[in-house]
């Protein structure tokens, strides 16, 4: 191959292990990649490095890719792409790692080792015990030839370490700027195991080299790797790349991000009901600030024309799910109402307990749709903002403690059987404004209005005492009513039907 080269077009690449879900640290080192290819008008690189083969699986890889193109991205190449560097799958290359390690052998720039793991940990164990830096000492830096064929001759398992040199290993860092390690801190670093399989510190400078990556964008959690990395740049004579080390992302406690504060991949704010735009917007902003002032709306093409990598700054991000919701309420609220009915209906299934939507069920769910989603924060919680009415229980409506004292006091029975006698005497559907005058009907009947009057009816037809305006729901419900669904949706006068019978009966 060829000496790698930094000069020219600019090519970064995403190179996630198919173990998993995409976290929210790599979703934004995609992101944080994807926004400097663009802005630089260069190459964007999607790699698979599965060379973890026991926790690889063909359905993380599928799902990655489904996950991160849902969060708007693309690459330029890549293993469903291809491209001019292929393969752009570790698993792919194992003859490539080998041949490398091969060639650094033979120049005298990497060794066999034949140390067991027993003699590695205890070597590791008088090193702390010495309070020593627990690097590997070296027993078989020094072997000579004769003494490894003879122990390979035998059969004797060894792996295939670089050698370090003993000097300062020196890099640039966009966000830190110089960074430089002692040697004294970095192994001999096992490149190929006994098992024949390549590590990753090793496959990785293999991969940017032959990819001509230019710059290396990537959480700090790597940022100990890079030493080893830029060693084995430089015993195979590549140059190397530069590094932008992308900050931790914390919790809202300031601990780091973890499935135990919530929602954490790609996949559960997909299954929340986050639009991409939204997150992308929002994880664009972890550790990265604008030009400009406070602002913080920005579609994709104003997050590439405003991106700059030495804005990024070394401090921890926190992630902030208020914040996160904030920006999706935006964004539901600019979006076409007909793309968020669309992106509604799975939840509606699952709360229905459909498998497949007529096209007069979805009118009916765009329109609870478009009544409803300007008070959620993301689309799974339509189902809970519209469960007066999808679903009925006048039981559990008598039974709840907070309705006890609506249901209870001395005007309630006055207003329910005044408002059931309208009702009842109704031979079409209840359209809102119709709803309204028979309200105002037995106003001016009974002579009781405010909370004593609207509360009671409320409770009647929804369980609650509170919720949207009556002329949103009761059209949704006699709407719902004409629909053959498992769970029948229940009209309005259905509704005062069941609750005054199931009253009587208690």
């Amino acid at each position: 191959m060829e000496q790698s080269s930094i000069q020219g077009k600019v090519r970064v690449r995403f190179a996630p292990s198919p173990t998993g879900q995409v976290h929210v640290g790599n979703a934004r080192t995609a992101l944080f990649n994807w926004l400097f290819a663009r802005q630089q008008g260069g190459v964007f690189i999607l790699r698979i490095e599965d060379t973890d083969l026991e926790r690889s699986e063909a359905r993380y890889e599928t799902q990655l890719v489904e996950d991160v193109k849902w969060l708007g991205l693309d690459w330029d190449e890549g293993p469903d792409v291809g491209g001019p560097y292929p393969p752009y799958r570790q698993s792919d290359k194992w003859q490539v790692y080998q041949d490398y390690a091969e060639r650094l052998v033979n120049e005298g720039k990497a060794y066999r080792c034949f140390c067991t793991q027993e003699e590695l940990e205890r070597q590791r164990e008088e090193a702390m015990k010495q309070q020593l830096q627990p690097n590997y000492p070296g027993t078989c830096r020094n072997l000579s030839q004769d003494e490894v064929a003879r122990r390979r001759a035998a059969g004797e398992p060894c792996s295939i370490r670089l050698k370090i040199p003993q000097k300062p290993i020196r890099f640039h860092d966009i966000v830190r700027g110089w960074v430089e390690f002692s040697s004294d801190v970095v192994s001999d670093l096992i490149i190929v195991r006994s098992t024949g399989v390549p590590v990753y510190n090793y496959v990785v400078v293999v991969d940017d080299a032959e990819m001509k990556i230019t710059h290396v964008i990537r959480g700090d959690d790597h940022l100990s790797n890079t030493p080893k990395q830029v060693a084995l740049y430089e015993a195979l004579g590549w140059e190397v790349p530069e590094f932008a080390h992308l900050s931790t992302i914390l919790g809202p406690d300031k601990e780091r991000l973890s499935k135990r504060h919530g929602a954490t991949s790609l996949a559960n704010f997909r299954e929340m009901g986050v639009l991409p735009e939204a997150l992308m917007n929002y994880m664009a902003l972890l550790g990265w600030a604008p030009t400009g002032g406070d602002r913080e709306i920005f579609s994709p093409n104003e997050l590439v024309q405003e991106f700059d990598l030495s804005r990024v700054t070394p401090s921890p991000a926190v992630f902030d799910f208020e914040k996160l919701y904030w920006v999706n309420r935006h964004y539901i609220k600019e979006s076409a109402p007909e793309r968020i009915a669309a992106l509604a209906e799975p939840f509606y299934q699952r709360a229905l307990g459909v498998d497949e939507l007529t096209p007069e069920i979805k009118t009916w769910l765009g329109h609870i749709t478009a009544s409803m989603v300007y008070s959620v924060n993301k689309l799974d919680e339509l189902t809970e903002r519209a469960a007066s009415v999808l679903h009925f229980d006048a039981a559990s409506a008598i039974a709840a403690p907070e309705n006890a004292e609506v249901l209870n006091a001395p005007s309630t029975k006055a207003v329910l059987d005044a408002f059931a006698a309208k009702i009842s005497a109704e031979s079409e559907p209840i359209a809102a404004d119709r709803f309204k005058a028979l309200i105002k009907e037995v106003q001016k009947e009974i002579g009781i209005k405010g909370p004593a009057l609207f509360h009671p009816i409320r409770i009647v037809l929804t369980g609650l005492q509170s919720g949207p305006e009556f002329d949103k729901l009761v059209p949704l419900m006699e709407e719902g009513a004409k629909l053959a669904l498992p769970t029948p949706i229940l009209s309005v006068k259905q509704r005062f039907q069941a609750f005054l019978q199931e009253q009587s009966r208690g």
